[in-house]
């Protein structure tokens, strides 16, 4: 008898534990100010299961992506294009060697490049040998300068030395694509464009945006979830948090600061130091990508990143 009442006893304190285990995360329709309270309150040892917004329909889509995107935008006031660029020429080999490799071994490589080759001129008429020598550390050299030289002759024998601001014109210059093009329109000509790159594939199906895998669906079906003025901005915060916080195999989820909003919390680690830990960047108060940041990102507390031969 006694043991049966202790038992008894027991069974109220074991269910009221098992519902304090289950206690739900912060669901994605809570306001994103309270974003870091709530992460803070999701549990620390128990990987939550994303699930998809529930029969959301395409405004409620529309409005959750948009809120995501002015999250971001207060994360990252100064994001910007993470490639040393002075003019559209030096934005364009610089985006065309970003295949493959970072930003930041890009920008450690062109100073030389460029400093040698300042003009589609003196670019087109290089010796193959001795560029490959300059791009060796990006990756895919050989490559890489066959397309750099076959992009400066065309840049010379059809656009007068200039880089064309149509996109048309651009995607038929060697090695450039849409993603290369809309880089380059954006950023150096002002012009709106939706950078597709790994980090917005990545973020965009994770948010569930959209379902699709090919980039220019990804393009299209993004570009109508937004006004056009902010395809470009759009571009820069989901990269920019992609390489600083939600990163492709452990996501920084319990640091990031629009987990409320988003359908995949939990993939990564949920616990604030932890994931603190796994912050890059400025974020992690490490150097960016840029040798030559603008004066914004120096003003919030980034740092420029070290040239060739000096780390990194």
């Amino acid at each position: 008898m006694e043991k049966r009442a202790s038992a008894k006893k027991a069974a109220p304190a074991k269910k009221a534990a098992a519902v304090k285990k289950a206690a739900p995360v912060a669901k994605a329709t809570a306001a994103p100010k309270k974003a870091a309270a709530s992460v803070r309150k999701a549990s620390a040892t128990k990987t939550v299961v994303p699930k998809p917004p529930r029969n959301e329909s395409h405004t409620a889509l529309v409005r959750r992506a948009r809120r995501i995107n002015r999250e971001l935008a207060e994360v990252f006031p100064y994001a910007h294009p993470e490639l040393d660029f002075e003019n559209p020429f030096q934005l364009i080999v610089a985006t065309v060697l970003s295949a493959q490799t970072t930003d930041l071994r890009v920008n450690q490589t062109t100073p030389a490049l460029f400093a040698k080759y300042p003009t589609p001129e003196d670019l087109a008429a290089a010796n193959p040998e001795e560029v490959e020598e300059i791009l060796r550390p990006t990756g895919f050299f050989r490559a890489k300068t066959k397309s750099v030289i076959g992009l400066s002759k065309a840049l010379v024998e059809n656009h007068a030395g200039e880089v064309p601001g149509r996109l048309e014109d651009l995607v038929k210059l060697p090695g450039v694509g849409r993603k290369t093009a809309f880089v380059v329109l954006g950023n150096a000509f002002g012009r709106p464009g939706i950078t597709v790159d790994t980090h917005f594939q990545r973020l965009v199906k994770r948010w569930q945006w959209t379902a699709e895998n090919d980039p220019d669906k990804i393009e299209a079906a993004v570009a109508a979830l937004f006004p056009k003025s902010d395809w470009t901005d759009l571009s820069h915060h989901v990269i920019w948090h992609g390489r600083r916080i939600c990163h492709a195999r452990k996501p920084a989820c319990g640091a990031c600061p629009i987990a409320p909003l988003c359908p995949a919390y939990g993939e990564g680690e949920t616990d604030p130091d932890k994931a603190a830990k796994l912050l890059k960047y400025e974020k992690g108060g490490f150097p960016g990508q840029r040798l030559n940041p603008p004066q914004a990102y120096l003003d919030a507390g980034g740092k420029p990143a070290p040239p060739l031969g000096a780390g990194g």
